[in-house]
């Protein structure tokens, strides 16, 4: 299952079944899952792991050194769920400081040529999509979708079953379940509706998002005057989930960009 091309050096361990394409690369330190597939020209570096079942295809680098000019070295980490795909030109770089990890969960799609940088934190099921690029300590919630060719400011927090639109930044906290404007910088234009029926929400819960969103976005209320009418009405479940995010936020929430919120359901 290693082609005689590959180069796997001494001290780098492989599970069963793990298959290693011509001129892929896996460095010492480095541990790959049962079943994994290290596909021709890919480098899997010190400090990863690749879960089973991940495949990691050509021209992909997992575990490089962090883009900081704060890294004075020491060892770092990537781990890469299982039943991961990462794409053709995919950049994953370790933590930054010493002993810490870049994360990618369980079942994440990350396109061609996207880019996770230090410290970054990717929930399970997240998709990012060709040529995004999510700077250091950016963290992703479980099933959100990053379209293509977006760009995240470091330390941003997306919430879970959130959607960017195609070609937008983001340098503030996108809360749970909200999808961005495409071609736009932090606006939101209205809620994920069919994520949220996909993921398994029922119509109360829907309800009670949609009304959070209201309060919070189209209510006219500054945000502490928001919270404090929404945390009394929504005490658990995913309407809570929103409250929290927003109330966690230390880089502000992304803005209201004025349109129907109808247009994105």
């Amino acid at each position: 299952m290693i082609h005689k091309t590959a180069v796997v050096e001494a001290g780098a361990e492989l599970g069963r079944d793990v298959a290693v394409g011509a001129f892929a690369f896996i460095q010492a330190g480095a541990r790959i899952g049962d079943g994994a597939i290290i596909d021709p020209h890919a480098s899997v570096l010190k400090g990863v792991t690749i879960g089973p079942r991940s495949r990691v295809h050509g021209g992909a680098v997992v575990g490089d050194l962090p883009q900081d000019l704060g890294f004075t070295g020491g060892d770092s980490y990537v781990v890469v769920g299982a039943d991961c795909m990462i794409r053709e030109g995919v950049t994953i770089h370790r933590g930054t400081k010493p002993g810490t990890t870049t994360e990618v969960g369980d079942g994440c799609f990350l396109m061609s040529n996207s880019h996770c940088a230090h410290n970054v934190k990717l929930g399970k099921n997240v998709i990012v999509g060709s040529n995004s690029l999510l700077a250091g300590y950016v963290e992703v919630g479980d099933r959100a979708f990053i379209s293509g060719n977006c760009v995240v400011h470091q330390f941003v927090r997306i919430g879970r079953l959130a959607m960017v639109g195609g070609a937008s930044g983001i340098s503030k906290d996108l809360p749970p379940f909200c999808t961005t404007k495409p071609m736009t910088v932090n606006q939101v234009l209205g809620l994920n509706v069919v994520g949220m029926r996909r993921a398994g929400l029922t119509p109360p819960e829907r309800s009670a998002v949609k009304e959070a969103f209201r309060l919070f976005y189209r209510s006219g209320l500054n945000v502490s005057q928001a919270l404090a009418q929404m945390k009394p009405l929504f005490p658990l479940g995913p309407a809570a989930e929103f409250c929290a995010f927003v109330e966690a936020s230390k880089r502000g929430i992304v803005a209201w960009c004025g349109q129907d919120e109808e247009a994105a359901e």
